[in-house]
């Protein structure tokens, strides 16, 4: 598909710069799979979800994948060692090895297979291989837990691009960039679908009836990354590692043979679950890398609600919810959230997507 399809004007003023406080004040735009749109708080989740749904989390943890440091170049031997050169700063978006990470580097145009990148006295890395759109690998001096603490010690939450901060991180984003559930170190982004938990809304969920499982899906940095294709078919997806346990598959299983629903909290969970489908719609326990990337066609498998935020056009995000509730629907509700003035991307409002009907898709891919 042509990806100027899934393009709007956003104005940059509805990207979100700071959470809703508190979390589950935000609003919700619920998308029925039949009916009309409705203007909601997200304190109306569980009212609107059934008893017997079954709510999907990524547990996934950010580390303080974002570091600030000075290059230094290697001197030919008998000359003195070069003093500290440019600010370099590097974001952290897979791991290779325990000191062995992949990593997004501005200004790296200059940069140079063997630069030493000094973040403090005793903690420093070197490229080992420059790639392309400002890619390096890091070669760090520590390795498995005295790299963690570095990390804890000299980096930030790596907030995406469109957040702008004067420096590295404010404050409180060490907390507002994390979900409450999270668990499992290894994310280089936040699953942000999950930021609008609180203690409440889980109790809510409870007493409603609707039950919740987890999985762990690392999300990169490669999910900021832009599609620079004109075509969806051209687009190299970033890969991302993913873990479903047997008793996470076992409830997902059991409630669809039941009848019941699964929803999805986030992308990141819908991609998780798909990655791990039979296609008779049977989730598997599921260890490994998914690089699946879902655009308008693609038939859904496990998942029949998705609780995600709104996104940015020509995003692979974007195609992926338009694949989910139809291209059609998600133009008309995007225009709808625009003039509503809701509140776009990570630290943004939430939208309750519906999955739709095979028909409905079918009518929408024919305008």
């Amino acid at each position: 598909m042509k990806v100027d399809l899934f393009d709007f004007d956003l104005p940059s003023e509805l990207i979100a710069q700071h959470p809703a406080r508190p979390r589950d004040s935000a609003r919700m735009l619920h998308i029925p799979v039949r009916g009309e749109r409705k203007d909601l708080g997200f304190l109306d989740l569980a009212k609107t979800l059934r008893p017997g749904d079954l709510m999907v989390f990524n547990n996934t943890k950010v580390i303080p994948a974002r570091l600030a440091g000075h290059r230094s170049r290697p001197q030919p031997k008998g000359q003195k060692t070069e003093a500290p050169g440019p600010k370099i700063e590097v974001t952290l978006h897979k791991r290779d090895e325990s000191n062995v990470w992949r990593a997004f580097a501005r200004p790296g145009r200059k940069l140079a297979v063997a630069d030493v990148i000094h973040f403090a006295d005793d903690f420093n890395a070197e490229i080992t291989h420059k790639g392309n759109d400002g890619e390096i690998t890091l070669l760090f001096n520590k390795r498995d837990s005295a790299l963690s603490k570095a990390l804890n010690k000299y980096g930030a939450m790596p907030l995406p691009p469109y957040i702008h901060r004067d420096q590295l991180e404010e404050p409180e984003d060490q907390n507002d960039y994390q979900t409450l559930f999270a668990s499992q170190d290894g994310a280089v982004a936040a699953p942000t679908a999950g930021l609008h938990f609180t203690p409440a809304m889980f109790d809510a969920l409870n007493a409603r009836g609707v039950k919740h499982v987890f999985l762990t899906l690392h999300v990169g940095a490669g999910t900021f990354l832009p599609v620079k294709v004109n075509d969806t078919s051209e687009h190299t997806m970033h890969s991302e590692w993913v873990e479903i346990g047997a008793d996470t598959a076992r409830a997902i299983n059991q409630v669809r043979a039941s009848g019941n629903r699964v929803v999805a909290v986030g992308t990141t969970a819908l991609r998780a679950l798909e990655s791990a489908a039979t296609p008779e719609g049977v989730v598997q326990p599921y260890s490994g890398n998914t690089d699946i990337f879902i655009t308008p066609g693609y038939a859904f498998r496990s998942v029949d609600i998705l609780l995600t935020n709104f996104h940015l056009p020509c995003s692979t995000l974007f195609m992926l919810v338009s694949a989910f509730a139809g291209l059609y629907s998600m133009q008309k509700a995007y225009s709808h959230a625009i003039i509503k003035k809701y509140r776009f991307y990570s630290y943004g409002d939430a939208c309750l997507l519906e999955r739709a009907l095979p028909d409905k898709l079918a009518r929408q891919h024919a305008l």
